[in-house]
C-alpha cells in the first residue's frame, strides 16, 4: 500500500501547493511527506515538482502524471467502496466539512459516536463559513446551511432550519427595538453581517404579509464567522439574524432577545452535498444517514 499512500501525498501535495500542506492534510510531518515523494520521484525516474526556496510547482511530466494518479486514486476508493459492501463493515476516513456552527453544535457531538459504532471508520473534520471546493479540496462531503447553487453534486435536505433576529436586552434599550422590517433600515440599528471575500450582496430577506421582504441592511461590523456574530451580539453590538438552533440558548436564558418575530426571517436549509460517486460508498451513505437520525434533538424542535 505504499506506492498508493505516495500517490495520496503526490495528489494532495498538488492540490495544496506546499508539501507541508499536503501532508498536513493527511495527517503525515513535511518529513514524511517529502520523503514519500522523493521515494515516488525515484521510481519513476522524473523529477515531479520545480522547487525554490519560495513555491513548488509541479513539472510538465508531474502535471501529467497528476491527472493520472488521481484516477488511480478514485478507481481504488470506488473498488474499496464495492467491496465494503459485501463486508457489511465500512472502512476508511470520511473527510467532511460544516459552517462553524451547524459544525460545533450538530456534527461534531456525532462523530465520536459514528467511530464507536463503526470503528473502522476515520472522520476528518473541517469547520469554516467560507464555501469550499468539495471536489478541489478531496472532501467526502459538505453540510451546509443556506441554499447551494452546485448542481453537479449531490444534494440531501436533512431539514429546514427556522431563522431568528435577536439582539442583546441592553442593545435594546440602548437603542429601541424595532417595530416593522423597514426599522432595520434606519441608522440606529447596527446589523451584524455574515461575510467572506467573493461573498455575494448582502440582505435579509423576511417574510411578511405581503410575501417575502428583501432587505439591504447594513452595519459597522462584519466577519467571516458566525460564532463571532453572536458574541458580537451578545456584547450589545447590534442585531444578528441566525438559525434558531444556534442561538436557541441564549434566548432561553434571556442573553439574547427574540425581535421582529412577526415577520422572522425566511427559513433556510439544512443538509449536505457529496459527489454522485460517493453514493456507491457506504461509509459516506451510513454517515449522511447517521446524521439526520441523529441531529433532529440537537436541532430543537420545528414548527
Amino acid at each position: 500500500m505504499s506506492y498508493i499512500e505516495s500517490l495520496r501525498v503526490f495528489v494532495r501535495v498538488v492540490d495544496l501547493g506546499s508539501i507541508t500542506s499536503g501532508g498536513r492534510d493527511l495527517r503525515l510531518t513535511p518529513a514524511v511527506a517529502s520523503k514519500r515523494i522523493k521515494e515516488l520521484e525515484k521510481h519513476l525516474g522524473v523529477r515531479l515538482f520545480n522547487r525554490t526556496t519560495r513555491s513548488l510547482s509541479p513539472t510538465e511530466v508531474g502535471k501529467l502524471f497528476y491527472h493520472e494518479a488521481k484516477a488511480v486514486l478514485e478507481t481504488v476508493e470506488i473498488a474499496e467502496s464495492k467491496v465494503a459492501n459485501f463486508s457489511h463493515a465500512p472502512r476508511g476516513t470520511i473527510r467532511i466539512t460544516a459552517p462553524l456552527g451547524a459544525g460545533r453544535r450538530i456534527i461534531a457531538p456525532l462523530v465520536p459516536r459514528f467511530v464507536d459504532a463503526f470503528p473502522d471508520t476515520r472522520v476528518q473534520m473541517r469547520l469554516s463559513d467560507r464555501k469550499v471546493d468539495i471536489m478541489a479540496d478531496g472532501l467526502d462531503i459538505a453540510f451546509f446551511i443556506g441554499t447551494p447553487s452546485d448542481s453537479n453534486l449531490k444534494l440531501r435536505k436533512i431539514r429546514d432550519c427556522e431563522r431568528v433576529l435577536c439582539a442583546s436586552p441592553t442593545y435594546l434599550a440602548r437603542n429601541g427595538t424595532p417595530k416593522t422590517p423597514d426599522d432595520l433600515l434606519k441608522e440606529q440599528f447596527n446589523c451584524l453581517l455574515l461575510r467572506y471575500p467573493r461573498s455575494p450582496e448582502y440582505f435579509w430577506v423576511l417574510q411578511t404579509p405581503a410575501g417575502a421582504r428583501k432587505l439591504e441592511v447594513a452595519g459597522k461590523y462584519d466577519v467571516d464567522d458566525g460564532d463571532v456574530l453572536t458574541a458580537w451580539a451578545l456584547d450589545g453590538r447590534g442585531i444578528v439574524n441566525k438559525p434558531r438552533f444556534d442561538v436557541a440558548e441564549h434566548l432561553r436564558d434571556g442573553s439574547l432577545v427574540e425581535v421582529l418575530s412577526e415577520t422572522p426571517p425566511t427559513p433556510t436549509i439544512f443538509g449536505c452535498l457529496y459527489p454522485h460517486k460517493k453514493l456507491q460508498d457506504p461509509k459516506i451513505r451510513l454517515f449522511v444517514e447517521y446524521v439526520i437520525e441523529h441531529s433532529k434533538p440537537l436541532l430543537g424542535e420545528q414548527n
